[in-house]
């Protein structure tokens, strides 16, 4: 296992270490000490690579991952796994705002909460929050699910596209052309599989599925005010 000690290394070393130790693919498994909160940390990864972080994150950490597996043991800030392609990134703590942000593939879990903007134009990507997200979550999400084992703030799903999204608590208000839709026997088992992928023990049952209406497709001007 590859060590890197925060308090005497620079991120921007710490980071072309993971870049230059991709290509040499001799060294899988990675410990970060001492992260201290510093930003952009495991940023544009492109490997198979395990990296863990021993300590809370700043800004877009793990942003840019493809094929990764990262792991934070704290807190991290805003936008972590901001435009995600593969692999995934688990977050042992909370998140700020725009966890998963235009994330086209993979998986977040985030075991504490997220804040607002929770998968804003989220595009493929799959996000299982374990506690309770924030207001304007999933603004134009386009295609991947959202799963969320706790409440959601106001306006849930503005203007969403595609995306799926199951919540288990209270919504406290539905975005624009976001709506309550059936839970089918596929949703269901949808739902179980990425719970078990989060590794959460939660009743799919328990949930309830939001999606779009399909009203804001195309612009007419009879819903401008809804835009």
């Amino acid at each position: 296992m590859k060590t890197i000690d925060l308090s005497s290394a620079s991120v921007r070393d710490f980071n072309q270490a993971l870049h230059d130790q991709a290509k040499q693919l001799d060294e899988r498994e990675w410990l970060v000490s001492n992260s201290a909160g510093k930003h952009n940390l495991a940023v544009g990864v492109n490997q198979a690579l395990d990296i863990v972080i021993q300590g809370h994150a700043g800004y877009y950490c793990a942003g840019m991952n493809q094929q990764a597996t990262i792991t934070v043991h704290g807190n991290v800030g805003v936008g972590v796994a901001e435009n995600m392609m593969s692999g995934s990134v688990r977050i042992k703590g909370s998140a700020s705002q725009a966890a998963g942000a235009t994330a086209h593939g993979g998986l977040l879990v985030i075991e504490g909460d997220a804040g607002a903007r929770c998968g804003i134009s989220m595009k493929g990507v799959d996000i299982v929050v374990g506690g309770s997200i924030g207001h304007m979550s999933c603004f134009m999400g386009q295609a991947g699910r959202l799963v969320v084992c706790g409440d959601a703030g106001d306006a849930l799903g503005d203007s969403l596209y595609e995306t799926r999204i199951y919540v288990k608590g209270t919504v406290k208000s539905l975005g624009s052309d976001c709506i309550e839709k059936e839970m089918r026997a596929e949703h269901l088992t949808e739902l179980a599989e990425l719970l078990d992928l989060a590794g959460f023990d939660a009743d799919p049952a328990s949930f309830k599925r939001y999606g779009s209406a399909r009203q804001l497709y195309n612009f007419k001007v009879d819903n401008a005010s809804a835009y």
